[in-house]
């Protein structure tokens, strides 16, 4: 598979869409098709742009069967889930008015926010089939913004805070702000564009409520939970920050981003239960931080920064993105394709020498393949994300394909493929 877009953006991260949702959306040919990938872009696709909450951006569902598509720029003039090529190529969601969170949510702080603008991450929630954007509406040095997505694009419908409906951005969101009486647990806020995103898991607080993590560009870790608002988790500097930084000529034009993974089997020491592995492209290094349990009033309890090393190897160069080589399959419901399962590798993509590494999770290194296209290096294009196939072959238990995102050197366009897993 060889898809490109003649748009004037760049293709971000791409994922799997959700297995839960209970509905049209997910019938085969559907925009949330569970055999489908999404993928982001910094292009509204000619969707009107929504007014003073940030530039343009979107996520395209696109059909991995199809084969050496151009997808043109203005396909969704419309603003609303238009699709192009047969329904090869649909909209999901984009800065448009179409999606803004006071369609669904009149009455959030944020209700003037849609849930994607400038995406820099995507996860999701398996248990009920929604999806969470991480976005940079106003650059990497400004207010960072997360969301969660119906199947219908919008934000939250019936969402469990008033104040969040299904937008955080900024410290508009912030536990303080959306309970309206106490502090934060944790100190923390979308301060800066937000870089990469991974689903944690269920709160710890009794609610049961979906909380999810969110890197920004300065470096720190914050914690989104559905109904409370959002805490931090670690502060500026924990992951190498982005602020400031860009790639090399002559793919300078992309924005940099970070992969988040998460791990919910760790036995790293006698009181972590979870990690979270970061990409930092410019340390040519993975993070990995134990996550605790923190708080003292057991109604607030959260996650809380542990123990935090690194994982440095010849085999990273400018790692963009990471992708499990399996995912969680003993908690389906609670994962996501940000969750790795009990032991499972995962594949690096460098965008440095456009290669995919797989490691293991304690940096062995296990294989490398190189990104090509016909068999030609991809020598005036850079690959920018990665995702994997939500196919498990019983015979080996892992993804059987690697779907990546690549971006060109004048930001002209950019692209999705399609390539065999490995595991040596």
């Amino acid at each position: 598979m060889h898809i490109t877009s003649s748009d004037t953006r760049v293709p971000r991260a791409p994922g799997r869409p959700p297995r839960a949702t209970t509905s049209d959306f997910i019938k085969p040919g559907h925009v949330l098709d569970p055999n489908r990938i999404l993928v982001g872009s910094q292009s509204n696709f000619g969707a009107p742009l929504a007014l003073n909450v940030g530039q343009e951006g979107s996520f395209l569902s696109i059909d991995p069967s199809a084969s050496s598509l151009s997808v043109l720029p203005n396909f969704a003039q419309s603003g609303v889930q238009a699709s192009t090529l047969g329904g090869a190529v649909q909209m999901f969601s984009a800065n448009s008015p179409n999606w803004l969170n006071g369609k669904n949510n009149l009455n959030a702080s944020t209700a003037s926010y849609t849930g994607v603008s400038n995406p820099l991450g995507l996860s999701n929630n398996n248990a009920f089939g929604r999806l969470w954007p991480a976005n940079a509406p106003f650059g990497d040095s400004g207010d960072g913004s997360s969301s969660i997505l119906d199947p219908d694009g919008r934000p939250l419908k019936g969402a469990p805070s008033p104040v969040i409906g299904g937008v955080y951005e900024g410290n508009l969101t912030n536990r303080d702000k959306v309970l309206g009486s106490g502090q934060q647990v944790i100190p923390g806020s979308l301060s800066t564009g937000a870089v990469g995103t991974a689903f944690l898991g269920p709160s710890m607080d009794g609610t049961c409520r979906a909380v999810f993590s969110v890197v920004t560009a300065d470096g720190a870790i914050v914690q989104e939970h559905t109904q409370k608002g959002l805490d931090g988790i670690a502060p500026a500097g924990t992951v190498q920050p982005l602020l400031g930084k860009s790639w090399d000529l002559p793919n300078q034009g992309a924005e940099p981003r970070l992969g988040v993974l998460m791990n919910p089997y760790t036995t790293a020491t006698p009181f972590t239960a979870w990690q979270l592995f970061v990409s930092e492209p410019f340390n040519n290094t993975i993070a990995v931080i134990n996550l605790v349990q923190s708080g003292t009033d057991p109604h607030n309890l959260v996650f809380g920064p542990g123990a935090i090393t690194r994982i440095s190897s010849p085999y990273l160069k400018l790692p963009v993105d990471l992708a499990p080589a399996r995912r969680d399959l003993d908690s389906a419901t609670w994962a996501s394709n940000t969750t790795l399962d009990d032991g499972s590798d995962f594949y690096v993509a460098n965008r440095g020498d456009n290669t995919i590494v797989r490691m293991g999770q304690d940096g062995t290194f296990k294989g490398i393949r190189r990104v090509t296209i016909d068999s030609i290096p991809l020598d005036n294009f850079a690959i920018n994300g990665i995702a994997t196939s939500a196919d498990v072959p019983p015979s080996t238990g892992d993804a059987s394909k690697i779907y990546v995102t690549f971006t060109t050197p004048t930001n002209l366009q950019g692209g999705l493929l399609e390539v065999p897993a490995f595991k040596d």
